[in-house]
């Protein structure tokens, strides 16, 4: 799938919402891509899973890989459709006491894995994530996400592998025009970010 195709499947599932969004980043958006509509149904999940297996395959030294690691929530299925398509286990972290950690699952020292998240805006979830494997020493082999909504290079994140780069607005709060009119602030995504922290 090249990034037209994955764009106009988010169309289609009606995936790529427009208003006034507060990402988990804590910046701010009149463009949001809710990737549960379109992983909610296996066979388009499916598709994607093959189709950035097939990306990723083409960055790797070899197909040998252990685990696929994403953060829960966004990651979740698009890390196990990544695990299927790989041939490997797909395992999560999740947060705890405001950090990530892997509390059902383990890595090994060694073992290769492939890091995965649905949309890279700031790449912190990522980066996160990331974080974790390092710290088990296992050997971070790729680093991809379905879309990828930067605006700037994410110097931790180089050789970020995408299905989709997207050239998607996001402010910061305090510059945030759509604030400035007034236009209601939607929190859609799986984190919520307290009343204080704008």
């Amino acid at each position: 799938m090249d990034s037209n195709e994955v764009l106009q499947l988010f169309k289609k599932y009606d995936a790529f919402l427009q208003g006034h969004f507060l990402l988990t980043s804590g910046l701010h958006s009149p463009h949001y891509f809710q990737c549960a509509r379109i992983l909610q149904h296996p066979e388009p999940a499916e598709r994607l899973g093959k189709s950035l297996a097939k990306k990723v395959s083409g960055y790797l030294d070899s197909k040998n890989i252990d685990a696929v690691l994403s953060p829960a929530l966004g990651g979740l299925i698009i890390g196990h459709e990544l695990g299927r398509a790989l041939g490997c286990r797909a395992v999560f972290a999740e947060r705890q006491d405001g950090r990530m950690r892997l509390r059902r699952f383990s890595l090994k020292a060694g073992e290769r894995v492939v890091v995965v998240e649905d949309v890279v805006t700031t790449g912190g979830s990522l980066l996160e994530t990331a974080a974790i494997a390092r710290e088990a020493e296992a050997n971070i082999m790729a680093t991809c996400c379905l879309v990828d909504r930067s605006t700037r290079e994410i110097p931790a994140l180089a050789g970020l592998v995408s299905l989709a780069k997207v050239d998607a607005v996001a402010y910061d709060p305090a510059a945030c025009p759509l604030c400035k009119q007034g236009t209601p602030l939607i929190k859609p995504g799986s984190r919520q970010v307290s009343k204080g922290s704008f």
